[in-house]
């Protein structure tokens, strides 16, 4: 079984929090994995925000297996979706 080395994230927007406080979207898109033959890129998702995405991306220390994958938090009310109507397609 591979070893995850490091999770590979980045910005893909900004949300207000409770405080009114401006805070960065992160997304995981992937990760940098231990093979055999050394380290491996494995690219999971390319992000999509508004303006592209520019390329840059965080590697972080993997979160430990035991805690649950990332997923809606109880209590905490979803982002709203974008308005696609404009979309010119």
């Amino acid at each position: 079984m591979s070893k995850v080395l490091k999770e590979v994230s980045t910005v893909v927007g900004e949300y207000k929090n409770a405080q009114g406080e401006i805070k960065k979207r992160y997304l995981r898109i992937g990760s940098i994995i231990e093979t055999k033959s050394g380290p491996m890129l494995k690219i999971d998702s390319i992000p999509l925000k508004e303006g592209g995405w520019d390329g840059w991306a965080y590697l972080n220390t993997p979160k430990g297996e035991d805690k649950p994958a990332q997923g809606p938090v109880p209590g905490r009310r979803p982002a709203p979706m974008p308005d696609f109507d404009d979309a010119p397609f």
